[in-house]
């Protein structure tokens, strides 16, 4: 991933690129979701923490990373055009879910119970979660394009970050917290947000 992208290229910013690179992701998203149900299906314990967390990193890694690369992020425009990638993934995935995933039985007793009975709770956090994490890696990435440092340089403090974050919370038994795939996965966010700022101070100093 560190030489995926050539920062000396312009951005790449149409708009069939963006809604293409959308649908790309979108179905991406969906594929993780129904390997990650599966996997839950077929095993327990250790092995099912294992491979769920896999999939996980791949789904995160992908959103995050993709459309910064796809669009070779610099500026703003860009930033703004990789966010808008990963909103349209995600209203991509909610058209492929109820004609397909909930007919189909993909999800377990645990999101229903989640939901309260429904699985239409997640949706909106879905397309939430899913353009703050392109809008925020695309400006890591382009931050790190400013002072000709390697996407996998961003990859690296995302994921010490999202190491500390984790083991913090699950340290300080922050409710809900514990040292599980679910804490970690969630402890991307302000991981990602982190990495954006000292980033961006990093660049500007450079």
């Amino acid at each position: 991933m560190a030489t995926a992208v050539r920062y000396d290229a312009p951005e790449s910013l149409d708009i069939p690129r963006v809604v293409r690179s959308a649908v790309i992701l979108g179905v991406v998203q969906t594929v993780c979701v129904v390997l990650v149900s599966i996997i839950n299906r077929a095993f327990e314990g250790v092995v099912d923490s294992a491979l769920t967390g896999v999939i996980v990193v791949i789904g995160l890694a992908a959103t995050i990373f993709l459309p910064a690369i796809w669009l070779r992020v610099r500026g703003i425009d860009g930033i703004s055009a990789a966010a808008g990638i990963g909103l349209g993934a995600a209203l991509v995935f909610m058209v492929i879910d109820p004609l397909l995933l909930q007919p189909l039985g993909v999800y377990t007793n645990r999101w229903h119970e989640v939901g309260g009975g429904s699985n239409w709770w997640y949706h909106p956090v879905w397309w939430m979660l899913s353009a703050f994490l392109a809008w925020m890696g695309a400006w890591t990435v382009a931050n790190h394009a400013r002072r000709d440092a390697s996407i996998g340089a961003a990859a690296i403090m995302i994921v010490v970050l999202t190491g500390v974050v984790g083991a913090l919370a699950a340290v300080a038994h922050f409710p809900g917290a514990g040292w599980n795939v679910p804490t970690f996965a969630v402890a991307v966010l302000p991981a990602l947000a982190l990495a954006t700022l000292i980033s961006d101070r990093t660049a500007r100093r450079t």
